[in-house]
């Protein structure tokens, strides 16, 4: 399957500074900028940094950024599930996981997750995919936020809301596991009814869940 990737890039003005929101970011130009030292909610940031530059250079793979200046101080990520799931049991390769999502703690609440989300799908590039994200109230960062569980639950809801994600049902054993983990799917207008059945078919492994 051919990946259309297509550039986009907004600069912002967001109390007194000028933010640039782009991607899909090509791996070298990744490479050439610095990681903010509170991107730390899944790795150490050099860490991060690294793993960012290597999704970008995978055929499917997409990174957005937020920067200032050439600090990246927010980043979304896409790209295939990870093989020790059950969402890559398919193979299937028109579906796309919106993965990581991370903003730096000063730079919150400045509307850069929405940006950089409604970003990726800018120009019908994302048409093709089922995109899916899922939801683990062990990844979300209550302490910083002083949110309730169900709060932050709400919040990334209405984030991905803005890209038309809606919640699924599903009998993944992690997602059962606590009632605020959810599902969230968007499926493209030109995706093929085979690839929804496929897709139905990962969600719902257990008859009894029919």
């Amino acid at each position: 399957m051919e990946h259309l990737k297509l550039y986009h890039v907004h600069p912002l003005s967001r109390e007194d500074r000028c933010l640039i929101v782009e991607g899909p970011v090509p791996p070298g130009r990744l490479a050439e900028l610095t990681m903010h030292p509170d991107l730390d909610a899944f790795r150490r940031p050099a860490e991060q940094h690294k793993a960012l530059i290597e999704i970008a250079g995978l055929p499917e793979g997409r990174i957005i950024i937020t920067r200032d200046e050439n600090v990246i101080v927010g980043y979304v990520t896409f790209h295939y599930p990870d093989e020790q799931e059950r969402w890559s049991q398919g193979h299937m390769a028109d579906l796309i996981e919106l993965g990581a999502i991370e903003v730096a703690n000063s730079y919150r609440s400045l509307g850069l997750g929405q940006k950089m989300i409604t970003t990726a799908f800018e120009g019908g590039q994302m048409e093709p995919y089922i995109v899916f994200t899922t939801e683990y109230y062990w990844h979300w960062d209550l302490k910083s936020s002083g949110l309730s569980v169900w709060d932050y639950r709400k919040m990334m809801e209405r984030l991905m809301k803005v890209v038309d994600m809606v919640w699924y049902a599903t009998d993944d054993p992690e997602i059962c596991s606590h009632p605020a983990n959810c599902l969230m799917v968007r499926i493209g207008r030109d995706v093929p009814l085979s690839s929804k059945e496929q897709f139905d078919r990962i969600r719902f492994q257990q008859r009894f869940m029919y």
